[in-house]
């Protein structure tokens, strides 16, 4: 196969600091890059500080081009995707990844229309490069797989948490060399512009967070939330819940998780009081492990799930609680 001069990869940043989930796709491109010949190469765009953006290394990048410019400070996805298409260009780049979420997908869209690259998303595994470039992604909301074979000259790869592990403790490269990047912003990248953000009380988002704890209408009422709250403080996780509660108003709407809400794909994802409907299954099955808690042994959730609790919530959340605690 032909060497690759770079492989690029878009981060997204969250105050200055590199996504979890955009570490992954530096992981995940350094091996792509290990695979090809190459070496990876990251784009950070908007405000941030070296010392944020040098840890990119130690997940395997060779350096991390940074465009620092007040425009790029809140996202915009067609001034991003022209970026991302001017540093492929500066840095000659065949393969180009970024981490799957609604910014990666606009944005990977729009720079595969600019550079005529063929694009895969919802990438899970390392592409095979014998014999051509062939990639796993997941189909039919996660239910199934599908192997594409992408012959174009550019190919743009769009990666869903958790395709590769992350091993914190075995990490072993340096810090990455940040450079100047500026590339040329035109007017008509900002018709569309951001007028104000408004951020969730959470501390912890779900599409970035390890472990959620969400609830359905199985917990009666906004007045009977604690319980879940506490279960997620004792292990430090997010909160979610299901479509019906966030439409009910028991819950803020940027909890609702399901095909209609946020799609997340936590380490374990614990389920009180929900039924399991295929839309709120839509957006868990990406979870590495599911924990699902049902007084009602028939609920379809037991069927994707990979440890079930047949009980009442209000009991078990509790004791769940305080051994959370104890090993702590």
């Amino acid at each position: 196969m032909k060497t690759i001069m770079s492989v690029l990869i878009y981060v997204e940043l969250d105050n200055g600091s590199i996504k979890k989930t955009s570490l992954e796709a530096v992981a995940y491109g350094a091996k792509v890059a290990e695979k090809t010949g190459g070496q990876a190469v990251v784009l950070a765009l908007g405000k941030a500080e070296n010392t944020a953006l040098e840890i990119a290394g130690q997940y395997g990048a060779a350096k991390v081009l940074h465009a620092a410019a007040a425009e790029l400070e809140h996202e915009n996805s067609l001034a991003y995707a022209n970026a991302l298409v001017q540093a492929a260009t500066q840095e000659g780049s065949k393969i180009i990844i970024l981490s799957k979420s609604g910014l990666g997908d606009a944005m990977a869209a729009r720079a595969a229309a600019k550079l005529k690259a063929g694009i895969v998303s919802g990438v899970t595994a390392l592409p095979e490069t014998d014999g051509g470039f062939k990639v796993t992604r997941s189909i039919f909301t996660g239910k199934a797989f599908a192997t594409t074979e992408i012959r174009s000259d550019i190919k743009v790869l769009v990666v869903r948490k958790n395709a590769i592990e992350l091993d914190e403790a075995g990490l072993t490269g340096g810090n990455a060399a940040v450079e100047a990047f500026q590339p040329t912003l035109r007017d008509s990248d900002f018709t569309a512009s951001v007028v104000s953000v408004e951020k969730a009380d959470s501390e912890l988002s779900l599409t970035e967070a390890e472990i959620i704890v969400s609830g359905g209408r199985g917990m009666k009422g906004p007045e009977h939330w604690q319980p879940l709250i506490d279960l997620a403080k004792a292990l430090g996780a997010a909160t979610g819940c299901s479509k019906p509660v966030s439409d009910l108003d028991w819950r803020p709407h940027h909890e609702h998780i399901g095909q209609t809400g946020i799609k997340v794909a936590p380490s374990l994802y614990i389920a009180c009081g929900i039924s399991g409907a295929i839309q709120h299954l839509a957006g868990v099955n990406g979870s590495k492990c599911i924990v699902v808690i049902n007084k009602d042994p028939e609920a379809p959730f037991f069927k994707a799930a990979d440890y079930g609790i047949v009980g009442d919530v209000f009991e078990i959340l509790p004791k769940l609680t305080e051994a959370a605690k104890s090993l702590k």
